[in-house]
Formats: C-alpha cells, sequence, structure tokens
C-alpha cells in the first residue's frame, strides 16, 4: 500500500491519479484506491480538504494527482445574478456545500433543496459531474488550511470570527 502524508512540492509531476467524491476529498485519513488500482493510505494533515488538482508525496516518492469524482448534482441555473445570490444564500444558511460559477450553482442531489431552489425561480437539472464546492471563509484556499492566522484548532494570531461580538448584541 501506498502511504501519503503529506502535499508534493509545487511544480512536482504526477505519476499516478487519486480520484475521490467531495465526501472523501475531506477526510484526512482514508484508505482508497489510485485510478490504476493500488491502495493507498491517506494520513494527512486534520482540517484540509483535497482539491482537483492537489499532488500528494507518497512515501516512495511518487507524486499523486486528485481528481473530483463524477457525484450525484442539482445544477441550478438562472441569468439574473440576484436569483442566484437569493439561493446561494438560502443554500448557504443551510450549510450545504455549494459549487458557485458563472450563472450556476452546483450542490449535491436532495429534491427537498431542489424544490426550494426551483421556488426561488431558477431552472434545476440532476446530473452527474464532478464536485468542487466553495471552502468557506475559513476553509483551506490552494491546498493549504487556514492562510488567515490560525490553526485548525483555534490557535493562533489572528481574531476568530466565533470570538467576535455581533453588532448590536453583547
Amino acid at each position: 500500500m501506498l502511504v501519503i502524508e503529506q502535499h508534493a512540492p509545487a511544480g512536482a509531476p504526477a505519476t499516478e491519479h487519486l480520484t475521490l467524491p467531495f465526501e472523501l476529498r475531506c477526510k484526512t485519513r482514508l484508505r482508497a484506491r489510485l485510478d490504476s488500482g493500488e491502495e493507498v493510505g491517506l494520513f494527512l494533515e486534520r482540517g484540509i480538504i483535497l482539491r482537483a488538482g492537489d499532488k500528494l508525496l507518497g512515501k516512495d516518492g511518487r507524486v499523486v494527482e486528485v481528481a473530483s469524482a463524477p457525484e450525484a448534482v442539482i445544477e441550478a441555473r438562472a441569468n439574473d445574478p440576484v436569483l442566484l445570490a437569493k439561493a446561494a444564500y438560502h443554500l448557504g444558511n443551510r450549510h450545504v456545500p455549494v459549487q458557485v460559477a458563472t450563472g450556476l450553482l452546483r450542490f449535491g442531489q436532495d429534491h427537498v433543496l431542489g424544490e426550494m431552489v426551483r421556488g426561488l425561480g431558477l431552472a434545476i437539472t440532476e446530473t452527474e459531474a464532478p464536485f468542487e464546492p466553495e471552502s468557506g471563509a475559513y476553509g483551506n484556499h490552494g491546498g493549504h488550511a487556514h492562510p488567515h492566522g490560525h490553526s485548525a484548532d483555534g490557535e493562533g494570531r489572528g481574531p476568530r470570527i466565533h470570538d467576535m461580538l455581533i453588532v448590536g448584541r453583547r
């Protein structure tokens, strides 16, 4: 089994590929199979989300590129940016992972959420597609976690949103 414990250096050419759905790309301890069929064990820093294009370094020196597996999603489309913003707001208010693109919101298939978004005026389509949702304000960006000054366990130099006062409340 190929063991992976870290990201590969920038620019390293990939020799292997690992295709995973979003749910598994959120796990830092995972047993999976490379696209070649070889078994791999991931033991990565907690709190990261693997993104398509991320490169990982195997203990034997091989570089493994991560790919997003196609999965069951709903695509909600609208030409009106206000409608898209409203739908994104309502999905985010329910803590639903959402991929945002021009004229499009993509989220995991859920008939209740699909009907909610359709009710807001968006056209919806159920399909299979790679899913790369937004990482959120405190998620990882570009393959590393917490670039804004605090670690996954909350230690660090910057203020945390959980520690800030809400305007109008004491």
